[in-house]
C-alpha cells in the first residue's frame, strides 16, 4: 500500500485483514508486552460479571496471545510497577467506555469530558441518603482503598440490582473521578481516592471535551484500523454528533471500503503496509473488541453474533454463552463451552461446513488446555453430520 489519499479504496478483504492485525490477530503478538501490551493496542478491554471458562477480560489477552497464564493476566491488569511501595504507579483503572472496561492508566486524562457530564447529571436511577457520599469519601480517606462491602456494604437484600446508600454514594464518586478503581479482590472492585491511586501527572481534568474526544476517537481509529462513523463512536460509546465535531482533525483518513455502503476512516499507520502473518485460530469471548459491535461483525466476517445468556433458555438458538471459533482470518463457527471437573464440554457447536472441523478442534484443545482440562466432550453439533469428525478430530489429539 502507498501512502493513504482521502479517495484510497479498499476491497472489503483489505478491510477485513487490516481489522485483524488492529485487534492483534494477524501477525506474531508482541509476547514481550505481554497483557498489558494488549491492553494499550486495544484501547480497552471489557468486563462482564459472567464466568463460563473464565471472565472475559481474561479471555481477551488469552485469544491473543494463547495459554498466558490466569494469575498473570490478573497481575498485570492490577499489580503496580512497584507494589507496596509509596512511588507504586498503577497500569490500569476501571470506567465506563465501551462499557464498564478496564483501561489504560494514562488515558485518565482523556475521560474528563464524560467525568464532567456524570457531574452534570440531574438524576439517578438509584436514591442516595443524605450525608452517605460525605461518609464514603470520608472512610477511604481515613481508611484506605475499601470493597463496598468494607464501606459498609454492597446492597439492602439478596437482590444483586437493590443497592446500598453506600453502593449508591461510591459509584457515583466513581463516576465523577472522585474516586477510582484499581484493583479487584475476587471480583469485587476495590476503591480508593483519585488523588491518591491517579498518578498525579495525570490526575487532574485539564483537557476540554474536544482535546478528550478528538484522542478517543482517535483511538478507536488505531483499535479497529478502519472503521465507519459509526463503528468509530461505538468504540468508546460516543454519540456520532461528537465523533462528527473531531473526527476530520484525528488524525485519521478518509476511505472507501467495498461493499461497505457508508463512509470510513482509516489509521494511516494501518494502510502503511500489507496485513500479513500468522492467523490466530481461537475462542473468542461474546465481549471482544473484534465482535462486540453486531452491525460491524456482520459487515466484515457475514457472522451474525449475539450473546443470548440474557435470553429466556426455550428461545437460544446457539447457547448461554456461545463463543466465535476465529480460524484463518474468519468466524468459522461457534462453541457453547462449559466446565465439569477436568472435562471442558462443548455443549452445542456450530460449523461453517466441514472445513471448520480442524479448527474448532484446535480452538477447543488449546481452551481446555489453558482452564486446566483434561478431556473435551462434545454434546450437540447443530449439523449432526460433522459431530463424528469433529469428535475424531479430538480424540486423536487427546490420544
Amino acid at each position: 500500500m502507498t501512502t493513504p489519499r482521502p479517495d484510497t479504496t479498499l476491497s472489503a478483504d483489505e478491510a477485513r485483514r487490516i481489522a485483524l492485525r488492529a485487534q492483534g490477530f494477524l501477525g506474531t503478538p508482541d509476547r514481550k508486552a505481554g497483557v498489558r501490551g494488549v491492553l494499550r493496542h486495544l484501547g480497552a478491554v471489557q468486563l462482564d460479571t459472567i464466568s463460563v471458562l473464565a471472565r472475559s477480560h481474561e479471555l481477551i489477552p488469552y485469544a491473543r496471545l494463547g495459554a498466558v497464564g490466569r494469575k498473570t493476566v490478573e497481575d498485570a491488569y492490577w499489580k503496580p510497577e512497584a507494589p507496596g511501595t509509596p512511588a507504586a504507579r498503577p497500569h490500569a483503572f476501571e470506567y465506563w467506555s465501551h462499557a464498564a472496561c478496564i483501561l489504560p492508566v494514562e488515558e485518565w486524562p482523556h475521560f474528563a469530558f464524560r467525568r464532567r457530564a456524570y457531574r452534570a447529571r440531574p438524576h439517578w436511577n438509584h436514591a442516595l441518603p443524605d450525608g452517605t457520599y460525605d461518609q464514603v469519601i470520608k472512610q477511604l480517606r481515613t481508611e484506605g482503598p475499601l470493597t463496598a462491602t468494607e464501606l459498609g456494604g454492597a446492597k439492602k437484600t439478596s437482590e444483586w440490582w437493590d443497592w446500598s446508600g453506600t453502593k449508591v454514594a461510591v459509584e457515583r464518586a466513581l463516576m465523577y473521578g472522585e474516586v477510582v478503581c484499581v484493583e479487584r479482590r475476587g471480583w469485587k472492585r476495590v476503591y480508593d481516592l483519585a488523588e491518591r491511586a491517579v498518578p498525579a501527572d495525570l490526575l487532574h481534568d485539564e483537557l476540554d471535551d474536544t482535546e478528550c474526544l478528538r484522542r478517543l476517537v482517535r483511538l478507536a481509529g488505531q483499535s479497529l484500523g478502519v472503521g465507519t462513523r459509526a463503528d468509530i463512536a461505538d468504540y468508546h460509546r460516543l454519540r456520532g454528533e461528537q465523533v462528527d465535531t473531531v473526527i476530520a482533525d484525528s488524525g485519521l483518513v478518509p476511505v472507501t471500503v467495498e461493499g461497505w455502503g457508508k463512509p470510513a476512516w482509516a489509521d494511516p499507520s494501518a494502510l502503511a503496509t500489507p496485513p500479513r502473518g500468522r492467523h490466530r485460530t481461537t475462542l473468542l469471548s461474546p465481549f471482544d473488541s473484534l465482535v462486540w459491535e453486531r452491525a460491524r461483525t456482520e459487515r466484515i466476517f457475514g457472522f451474525t453474533h449475539r450473546l443470548e445468556a440474557y435470553v429466556p433458555k426455550p428461545k437460544r438458538i446457539h447457547g448461554y454463552f456461545a463463543m466465535p471459533v476465529l480460524a484463518g482470518g474468519r468466524l468459522v463457527g461457534r462453541v457453547d463451552p462449559a466446565r465439569e471437573g477436568r472435562t471442558l464440554i462443548a455443549r452445542q457447536v456450530t460449523l461453517d461446513g466441514p472445513k471448520a472441523v480442524p479448527a474448532v478442534a484446535q480452538a477447543l484443545l488449546e481452551a481446555a488446555t489453558w482452564v486446566d482440562c483434561t478431556d473435551v466432550r462434545v454434546e450437540r453439533v447443530d449439523a449432526p453430520d460433522l459431530r463424528e469428525p469433529l469428535v475424531g478430530e479430538l480424540t486423536r489429539a487427546l490420544a
